[in-house]
């Protein structure tokens, strides 16, 4: 009796690899994460959330969707045309990043059986309601027809710009960084009540956190783009806490570039963003 179910086990498991059925992974206890994205979905997932995982024996699989600049409009005009243009990069679950040049949308939905797609806005419109509208719902209905009933689609909502900043995009918020990042949490929440999403990760509002500390205006690199110790590690911290629903303050990983007390500003930063996502909580460091 043993031998006949193991050989119809076998035989099934057969026929779904012959005939390009995904194979259910969902009991494999690790996390698949596969961003839709550009420079700050790199910024946010692709240096130290697999770390944070790992401090906290979680299993982790990430993928990013790379074009620089790719807004929602780019991605649905991909889709529509199957185009292979993108940067797979991709973080296995021992910690080794690859990256697969000339990939497409559809191929990399169906590369493992994600848990979760994340999808955002290219920061020039990021807080822009009515742009965002105009392709995100073609964009999450795609999405949610590629992939297992079972996977969440969430929404990153990424981070105003430094206040000096000298990108083309702040013209659209009068070079305001409260102006921008108040747009961005307008259309967020609207994002987020409309239920459509499984949650928004607000990186945004733990950048805005982090500002009030003792750091200051200093998260990016170039005025856009996150500093690549303390600022990424900003980002990395929301996507832990979100993904997890853990504490990040309880996580014993601290990358060895920062200090204690810019770890310490991080990560209060970040829990304090997942606890009121639309609003500014002040760091005391």
């Amino acid at each position: 009796m043993k031998k006949i179910i193991f050989y119809l086990f076998i035989t099934t498991l057969h026929f779904q690899i012959a005939f390009g059925q995904q194979v259910n992974r969902d009991d494999d206890g690790i996390l698949k994460i596969l961003a839709i994205g550009n420079s700050f979905s790199e910024d946010a997932l692709e240096n130290y959330l697999h770390e944070l995982a790992a401090a906290a024996d979680k299993k982790i699989i990430i993928g990013n969707l790379y074009i620089g600049g790719a807004s929602l409009e780019l991605h649905m005009k991909n889709i529509n045309a199957d185009k292979a243009s993108y940067s797979y990069r991709k973080i296995a679950l021992d910690g080794i990043k690859t990256t697969t040049k000339n990939v497409s949308i559809s191929e990399t939905l169906k590369d493992e059986n994600w848990d979760y797609v994340s999808l955002q806005q290219a920061s020039p419109y990021s807080g822009q309601y009515d742009i965002i509208m105009e392709s995100l719902p073609a964009l999450l209905d795609y999405v949610k027809g590629a992939v297992s009933p079972d996977a969440k689609i969430v929404y990153h909502q990424t981070w105003a710009y430094q206040h000096d900043s000298k990108h083309e995009g702040f013209k659209n918020y009068d070079k305001n960084q409260m102006a921008m990042y108040k747009a961005i949490l307008t259309a967020t929440k609207k994002i987020h009540q409309s239920k459509k999403f499984a949650f928004v990760t607000p990186a945004g509002t733990a950048i805005q956190n982090a500002r009030t500390s003792s750091i200051g205006d200093q998260f990016t690199r170039d005025g856009f783009h996150l500093n690549l110790a303390y600022g990424r590690f900003t980002a990395a911290c929301t996507w832990y806490e979100k993904l997890f629903g853990l504490d990040v303050r309880e996580n014993s990983y601290k990358p060895e570039n920062i200090t204690e007390l810019q770890d310490s500003i991080a990560k209060n930063a970040a829990h304090k963003a997942v606890k009121k996502p639309f609003k500014i909580s002040k760091i005391k460091l």
